[in-house]
């Protein structure tokens, strides 16, 4: 149970910070609007990429930095759009007004909550070489354990900021 415990922790200490992601999930929890699977698929890509940094993919990524160069600079095009496309929404005045008549597809809103998931050069770093590094503390036959608290974690935060 510890490493369960362990896992939780170092999750819900990097999960809470807010960015894109989470505060798309808060505008939909806020609107009502395809909370269920934007949850889900959050939850569900955290945990991917938990067991993916746990199994080794951080000490692959180590190992040929280009790579983890790559899902840096196309995450950061993503976020420097994504960002200039939210300033020029923050200066209109009902900007800042969650409003029911304003819904989007399911498709369209898991396409966005997958831009925020994958191309977060952050979630490379803290989901899968600072948990895939942590989890090398614990023993072999107790990773999964920890990969299983760690993504409850995520379950969890994701489920309450949608609620």
């Amino acid at each position: 149970m510890i490493s369960f415990f362990a896992g939780f922790a170092l999750s819900a200490s990097l999960i809470v910070a807010i960015g894109a992601q989470n505060l798309f999930v808060l505008r939909q929890g806020l609107k009502k609007e395809h909370v269920g699977p934007i949850v889900l698929f959050c939850g569900l890509s955290d945990a991917v990429l938990i067991i993916a940094g746990v199994s080794g993919m951080g000490a692959l990524l180590a190992a040929f930095p280009q790579v983890a160069k790559g899902f840096t600079l196309a995450g950061a095009e993503f976020l420097f759009w994504y960002g200039m496309r939210t300033l020029r929404h923050a200066t209109q005045s009902e900007s800042m007004t969650v409003t029911q008549d304003a819904s989007v597809p399911l498709s369209k809103a898991l396409a966005s909550v997958a831009a925020f998931t994958w191309l977060n050069p952050h979630v490379y770093l803290d989901t899968v070489l600072l948990m895939g590094t942590a989890s090398t503390a614990q023993p072999l036959h107790l990773r999964p354990f920890f990969a299983a608290g760690a993504a409850s974690a995520s379950f969890s935060w994701f489920g309450a900021l949608g609620v």
